[in-house]
């Protein structure tokens, strides 16, 4: 027999189809069905819809109406006839309603509202620190939201799902973090179900890097390609996977640690406890860290913004000093950059991507870091491997991982009702 399962948290399109049996299961699959060709479609008559997706006529005009009744979709125009009355043209209503994606960085929080299309209708804000904790960084992380929904709501736009950032690895069966290393606190702290509870709307939660790469392929340097690879630099290194076009996340939602990839046995102590960690070589606290060191051991710097402490030394200063020359900052984003690239080497000969997408503060620093380790990539990956694929700088900025989040909830939007074979 034919079982509906659970239904999935934004299962928004069937609410008001939702049946106890098999017809009503059947409706709401029509109802999918309907829907979707006439996203797909632009514009398009209900004849043609019947005509096309093989139901009767009388079916797709009540799934029609109820459509144009709810808002969905909205009548087009007149379309040409083909011998008869010409017929009321039906296209789909991007605005019908909105989806929310929130990027939880380190130090930042980022959200973005956008239309049912992806596009960015809104960007939101706000000062955060993910090192202190749940007690600290949700009420900032609850309050932003809050706001934002008030002012949609005020607006009478209805947002159908939140989609969320984390990083650090993830259950994503569960939306709960796992022994993240730069999140103290958070550890198994039940983040989705939190967010449920608090909005009484969908929450889809995934780690930033995941969501970096789905934000670039679907609305940025990655459109088209359907093997590649998103590596987010910042104050941690974390990588998202698209392969045969779909986000791989492993077998427990973790895959794509790459900063946890060992560059040396006798390296620098990681915070994940390990040591010799990419993250802990070329991450944007280990960059700061190695210009601090190198200026306290009496090396010359021509750094313009430090006022003689190197507590105010910021990656930016750093990438700024390489432009002008500067030996210090020179070695130390080369040898980054080179760490970086043994790193990617590595992911190269795993999974032979099309595309390297490099996103985060780090990648944008410039040449000093982006030629040696796009030559050492190229120096370390086999031939075979490396010869189709491309290294390029995100074109969503800082932004990547938002969309990727909203994006997360239009792919669940979208995705119709769930449906299992099962034997007696």
């Amino acid at each position: 027999m034919v079982r509906e399962q659970t239904q999935s948290p934004t299962s928004w399109l069937n609410e008001s189809h939702k049946g106890k049996a098999d017809a009503g299961l059947m409706g709401e699959l029509n109802r999918s069905i309907v829907l979707n060709f006439i996203r797909q479609e632009n514009s398009i008559s209900r004849a043609e819809i019947a005509h096309r997706t093989k139901l009767s006529r009388s079916a797709v005009s009540n799934i029609i109406n109820s459509l144009l009744d709810e808002g969905i979709i909205q009548e087009s125009g007149i379309g040409e006839s083909k011998g008869g009355r010409r017929p009321i043209m039906v296209n789909f209503n991007y605005s019908a309603a909105f989806v929310l994606g929130v990027d939880m960085g380190a130090n930042h929080l980022l959200a973005l509202v956008t239309d049912l299309e992806g596009n960015t209708i809104a960007g939101y804000q706000a000062e955060f620190s993910v090192e202190k904790g749940p007690e600290v960084g949700l009420p900032i992380l609850v309050s932003l939201i809050h706001n934002i929904l008030a002012e949609q709501n005020a607006a009478h736009k209805k947002i159908l799902g939140i989609g969320l950032a984390v990083t650090g690895p993830l259950d994503s069966s569960t939306g709960t973090v796992v022994n993240p290393p730069i999140m103290p606190g958070w550890s198994k702290f039940p983040l989705r179900r939190y967010l449920n509870d608090e909005f009484r709307l969908p929450v889809l939660v995934d780690n930033d890097a995941n969501l970096g790469a789905l934000g670039e392929k679907w609305r940025g340097a990655g459109i088209g390609c359907n093997n590649l690879a998103y590596v987010k630099i910042g104050t941690g290194i974390g990588c998202g996977l698209i392969l045969d076009g779909k986000l791989y996340r492993g077998s427990t939602g973790s895959a794509g640690e790459i900063g946890h990839i060992t560059i040396t046995r006798d390296g620098p102590p990681c915070r994940c406890g390990s040591f010799g960690c990419l993250e802990s070589m070329a991450g944007s606290t280990a960059i700061i860290n190695r210009v601090k060191l190198a200026i306290e051991a009496g090396r010359e710097t021509s750094l313009t913004n430090w006022n003689g402490s190197t507590e105010s030394i910021t990656v930016q200063a750093i990438s700024d000093a390489a432009k002008t020359g500067d030996r210090l900052t020179t070695e130390v984003l080369t040898d980054a950059g080179r760490y970086i690239g043994i790193a990617l080497a590595n992911l190269v000969n795993l999974f032979n991507p099309g595309l390297i997408i490099l996103g985060g503060g780090v990648a944008t620093v410039g040449e000093a870091l982006l030629e040696p380790l796009k030559q050492t990539v190229k120096e370390r990956s086999l031939v075979a491997s490396f010869k189709d694929t491309r290294i390029v700088i995100g074109t969503l900025g800082r932004e990547a991982v938002a969309t990727g989040a909203a994006t997360l909830v239009l792919q669940e939007v979208f995705k119709g009702p769930q449906i299992a074979l099962v034997t007696n």
